[in-house]
């Protein structure tokens, strides 16, 4: 059953907890509160490492929980949920999500290898850190809940392919994705002020409206300067970086018109492990 996303604002459900649990997504300190009954003001707040769904019963929804502590050594009981400004994914918290939400995310390639000066640069392949942070970052971005892409729009570069290759390896569900590689994208990123309406043609010609998550692949300048545009903060992508953006519209034509320069939120850059970032070239 497909995970929802809670966002951005108060949801609030009659529940069945249990302490154990296993890891399904992080939950921040704080962001679950409950009490035994929904009438009571005596919530208890508790910083839970990690939430996961359970299959349902009896068309219940089901949440299991795990606290740092021991919260209660009997049997699951009822309580009254409340999950505040975080992402949960579950596939048991049947708040539907927004049809509207349109996810984005700008992806720069993975770190290439400058060992042979002779290869012309749109042919340069990945590095040992190259390969590794593109497998990183995939798992990475594994984690959040409703990004992962159903288009994928990648230059048609070496070192761009190369990442995307080795992001399905580690993730299978990104091969079920369209992905269309595309000259363009290695061409217009060096173009000063070009890239962004650039994307936005490009989107709008191969998406269609129930996609509604799409990765873009490609290169510095263009990428930072467009997720720069876009949420109107200023973002620096270096190498196997991404710019998690959303927007609201029925299609992505009126995403882009209605969010316009500066609109969309920036829900988050994403970065391989430090460990990775330091491995030799």
């Amino acid at each position: 059953m497909a995970s929802s996303v809670i966002r951005d604002r108060f949801f609030r459900a009659h529940i069945d907890v249990s302490v154990s649990g296993c890891n399904f997504c992080q939950v921040q300190p704080k962001s679950v509160q409950f009490s035994k009954s929904r009438k009571s003001s005596n919530y208890f707040a508790f910083g839970f490492s990690s939430v996961f769904s359970s299959s349902a019963q009896n068309s219940s929804s089901w949440l299991q929980l795990r606290a740092p502590n021991p919260i209660h050594s009997g049997p699951a009981f009822k309580v009254y949920c409340v999950v505040t400004d975080k992402i949960v994914g579950g596939a048991q918290l049947t708040a539907s999500s927004d049809p509207n939400l349109r996810r984005l995310i700008l992806l720069r390639h993975a770190k290439s290898s400058w060992s042979d000066r002779s290869i012309k640069d749109h042919e340069r392949p990945l590095s040992k850190r190259g390969r590794q942070a593109a497998a990183n970052i995939a798992k990475k971005l594994q984690k959040h809940p409703g990004w992962i892409p159903q288009l994928i729009l990648c230059s048609d570069s070496t070192r761009t392919r190369e990442t995307l290759d080795i992001m399905q390896q580690q993730v299978p569900e990104l091969l079920d994705a369209d992905v269309r590689f595309l000259s363009s994208f290695y061409s217009v990123a060096a173009m000063d002020g070009e890239t962004l309406q650039h994307l936005q043609e490009i989107i709008c010609k191969y998406s269609k409206d129930d996609v509604t998550t799409i990765t873009c692949m490609g290169h510095n300048r263009g990428w930072e300067e467009a997720a720069t545009l876009l949420s109107g903060v200023h973002i620096e992508l270096k190498t196997a970086n991404a710019a998690l953006l959303e927007a609201h519209g029925s299609s992505w034509q009126e995403a882009f018109e209605s969010a316009g320069v500066g609109g969309w939120k920036l829900f988050g850059i994403v970065k391989p492990d430090a460990s990775v970032e330091n491995v030799a070239q």
